[in-house]
């Protein structure tokens, strides 16, 4: 019995941290799953601190894709020796299905279910984001599949509690244990944030379509050197059914730089979704392998050049040629005679002008459209008897939509019919705007002129979630449309950064029913307190403590009548 109130029951399963068994919790009479945590870990008081605050994090979260958590704490238990210890548990919701690592032992999982799974994963992560909970261990031991197909994210907050405290070898062993998941950010120790997860959702949809992980070792610090220095290999080279379109999404999510990866949970859903239905997302990064100029090009990655695979495959081993006279005379003589018809046949084909051959009467001299607007061109050549095909290109000197060039020149005679090509500026050359959002406002100016674009103006705009002093959106020259995600923009606009002042505008919300002044505070990840008056009726909101700008997760008090 724990905490009084807890039965615990059969085992349900044991990993490198905790064991999880059947309980009944006897209070509210309903069936539960308790998380056992090694008693090592609670020798560390940091770790009781840390534990018991990501526990009541989670605690708050209610989501259908996330496994609930209903309580937490630690025991005293008496060891076989005599010792008192601390057991650490955790009471959660008892979920019947699958885990999705027993459903990838059983093989490579169809590229829908695969996508319908990651999907679910990622909305729990949008919803822990906005929340402000990041998972930290995101794996298929953590993610289960009920019989109805629904998907269950569990463990939030757990895998914080252990990092952040102080290690020792049990929670070292742990932490390690999940090393194939792992970002590069937390294989090199930095600080992590909600794109880690979006990292490790990358790693595991990969392995549902492969049926293994990216990464492979003998040892979990080999693991991690990889997830830092090596690229993974395409997962259509190693599943053929696997789309280049699901192959290019997953790629992504893997990126090293986690501003190249995706940036939100919500876009990496978003490019899922296209990739689901066969189409490429247009902002995801070229395979290079950034390692092959130092250690040579990969023999598992799509970039290895034919000759480099024949020379792998040992095709140098065949028998050295030892003949060192020349080919015999005829051959040569064969070699002359080509090379004198080719000579001819060009001499004669670069002496014809277009429509030398064709009788006045049966040629079309070819108008001249450069500089004229496509549609005025195309309608014109179109009217002379040609058929007309366009084709786009950037050109910084050229309105967009204008005529650059025609594939055969302006007065040529060409027979009726003939096919020409016209070249349309598409405007200016574009660039490939990285997202800013969460980069300091020094680090983005530096990236905007690296890029050679102009850096405009900064303006202040306070967030409920953006630190103080790092980047909420951009806009682009004039236009005040905000963008928080890669984008194309013109190689000469202008810039500007909106950058956060740590502060969040707080509403009047005296008079406001008190569960949506509630909700709207939420909204705003502020830290609400309910207080409730008797001496009025209504359920509004009577007084509040404070409004106006304060600083982002403040706590205000809600003062309400409750009769």
């Amino acid at each position: 019995m724990l905490a009084g109130r807890y039965e615990i029951g059969a085992l349900l399963g044991r990993g490198g941290m905790a064991e999880v068994h059947e309980g009944l919790d006897t209070r509210l009479n309903r069936r539960v799953a308790i998380k056992l945590l090694r008693p090592s870990l609670a020798t560390d008081p940091s770790f009781r601190t840390r534990f018991r605050q990501e526990a009541q994090a989670a605690a708050r979260m209610a989501h259908p894709t996330i496994v609930r958590v209903f309580d937490a704490g630690e025991e005293t238990i008496r060891t076989a020796d005599g010792h008192e210890v601390q057991l650490p548990f955790i009471v959660m919701e008892r979920i019947e299905g699958t885990l999705l690592s027993d459903l990838i032992a059983e093989g490579p999982v169809p590229s829908d279910e695969a996508a319908r799974i990651a999907t679910g994963i990622l909305t729990a992560l949008e919803y822990s984001h906005r929340a402000g909970v990041v998972h930290r261990d995101i794996k298929p031991g953590n993610v289960m599949i009920t019989p109805n197909g629904q998907v269950k994210v569990m463990d939030f907050g757990i895998a914080r509690a252990v990092s952040e405290s102080s290690a020792n070898v049990a929670q070292t062993s742990a932490v390690l244990g999940t090393a194939s998941y792992f970002s590069p950010e937390q294989a090199r120790g930095e600080a992590v944030d909600a794109r880690t997860d979006l990292y490790s959702t990358g790693v595991v949809l990969y392995e549902m379509l492969t049926g293994r992980a990216p990464f492979r070792a003998d040892t979990p610090v080999a693991i991690a050197y990889q997830h830092v220095s090596e690229l993974p290999t395409p997962p259509n080279a190693i599943t053929p059914a696997v789309s280049p379109a699901m192959s290019a999404v997953v790629l992504h999510a893997l990126a090293k730089d986690r501003f190249e990866r995706f940036q939100s949970a919500a876009e990496f859903k978003a490019d899922l979704e296209i990739a689901a239905g066969g189409k490429v997302p247009d902002r995801v990064p070229g395979s290079d392998d950034f390692n092959a100029t130092l250690f040579g090009v990969n023999p598992n990655s799509t970039a290895a050049s034919e000759a480099t695979l024949r020379r792998l495959a040992n095709d140098e081993d065949r028998p050295v040629r030892t003949q060192s006279r020349p080919p015999v005379a005829w051959i040569w003589g064969g070699v002359a005679l080509m090379i004198v018809v080719i000579v001819a046949a060009l001499v004669w084909v670069f002496s014809l002008t277009p429509g030398n051959y064709l009788s006045p009467d049966a040629a079309i001299v070819v108008p001249d459209v450069v500089g004229q607007e496509a549609e005025v061109g195309v309608t014109t050549l179109t009217d002379a008897g040609l058929r007309v095909s366009q084709v786009e290109r950037p050109n910084a000197d050229v309105e967009e939509g204008v005529i650059v060039s025609m594939s055969i020149d302006a007065g040529a005679r060409v027979s009726p019919g003939e096919s020409i090509e016209l070249v349309i500026s598409s405007g200016a050359p574009s660039v490939t705007l990285p997202a800013l959002t969460y980069q300091s406002e020094a680090d983005a100016i530096k990236r905007i002129e690296d890029l050679g674009l102009s850096y405009g103006e900064t303006r202040n705009q306070g967030s409920p979630n953006v630190p103080k002093g790092q980047v909420i959106a951009v806009t682009v020259g004039d236009d005040d449309t905000t963008h928080t995600r890669q984008m194309s923009v013109p190689a000469n606009a202008t810039i500007n950064l909106i950058v956060s002042t740590g502060l969040v505008t707080v509403p009047d919300v005296v008079g406001d029913p008190i569960a949506s002044a509630q909700s709207e505070m939420q909204s705003l990840q502020l830290v609400v307190k309910l207080s409730p008056d008797s001496s009025c009726a209504g359920q509004t909101v009577k007084s509040q403590s404070v409004k106006g700008d304060v600083e982002q997760r403040s706590s205000i008090t809600l003062t309400y009548c409750s009769n």
